[in-house]
């Protein structure tokens, strides 16, 4: 008697054909689409973390040219924090009200093979024009 019951729990232990087949059509749509989320997650962070680095860079650039008042011609150049190299153009242009310029700079950099910029630009006074001395000497 005992036999008869085991035999009747092994069968209903089992899963059935449809039942796999159910589970291994969910899989196939499952897996595809969590791998695609985890590399849009992955470009996200990247994209992200090399941001934060191009806006130092571009703030940097900015407070550097505003200090030495070394902005009224455009100038470029690169940087390399890490691993990643930005490359940096800062520009100036007048501003509607007559003793201003707008001091604008641009990093640019790559990211899985997509190119990105960031922009930083503020006000400042324009320079006053170079001041030229002359000294006469009178022989004695």
């Amino acid at each position: 008697m005992k036999l008869a019951i085991t035999t009747r729990n092994r069968k209903r232990a089992a899963f059935t054909l449809a039942e796999v087949l159910a589970a291994l059509l969910f899989l196939a749509i499952v897996i595809p689409t969590a791998v695609e989320a985890v590399h849009v997650a992955s470009l996200a962070g990247e994209v992200a973390a090399r941001k934060s680095g191009a806006v130092r860079v571009a703030e940097r650039v900015l407070n550097e040219s505003l200090v030495t008042t070394n902005w009224t011609s455009q100038q470029s150049g690169t940087v390399t924090e890490g691993v990643v190299d930005y490359q940096w153009k800062l520009t100036s242009q007048n501003w509607p009200q007559e003793a201003l310029q707008q001091v604008t700079s641009q990093v640019t950099f790559t990211a899985q093979g997509r190119n990105y910029s960031v922009s930083l630009s503020t006000l400042a006074n324009s320079p006053p024009p170079a001041a030229t001395t002359t000294s006469s000497s009178q022989g004695q």
